[in-house]
């Protein structure tokens, strides 16, 4: 069975609870709809408040934040994509957003208020990027030790580490 094309079109996506809640709000920057995975694309200052929206919605009700991760650009600018992975228990569905960051300033604000499992998640990020979570409560290392010079999953680190 021959895959069917990506579906970009945000019009074409209002059958889909969560980007129908995120576009109601004017959060909705894009969004692609790619076997059977929806990924939102939201600008990094509306980060809590779209994951507020997708969380208390009655029709999306994405109660777990399952994962947040990193992906570096460089050398492209924004450098950074900060992907929350979303699940809806309920609905049995999931929803991917992702938030662009600049190199310059690698920082977005945290959502521990929202979900408990932020905490470890935008650790990890920070220790192996160095993008800062505004607002953690402990933004420090969790995998590096301490004194580490670097953020080892950055595509600008040297591969064999600095000397």
């Amino acid at each position: 069975m021959p895959l069917q094309p990506a579906i970009t079109e945000i019009d074409q996506l209002k059958d889909r609870p969560a980007a129908a809640a995120l576009q109601s709000a004017s959060l909705l920057e894009a969004a692609k709809f790619d076997r059977d995975e929806l990924t939102i694309y939201v600008n990094r200052a509306d980060i809590r408040r779209a994951c507020e929206i997708l969380r208390e919605d009655t029709q999306t009700k994405f109660n777990f934040l399952s994962d947040i991760t990193c992906v570096d650009l460089f050398p492209s600018e924004p450098r950074f994509e900060v992907i929350y992975s979303l699940l809806s228990h309920s609905r049995k569905e999931r929803v991917r957003i992702i938030a662009k960051l600049p190199g310059g300033d690698p920082s977005i604000e945290s959502l521990m208020g929202l979900w408990a499992s932020a905490n470890f998640f935008e650790r990890e990020v920070f220790d192996l990027f160095g993008v800062r979570f505004v607002g953690h409560p402990n933004m420090r290392r969790i995998m590096m030790p301490e004194d580490w010079e670097g953020h080892p999953l950055r595509k600008d680190y040297p591969v064999e580490g600095y000397r």
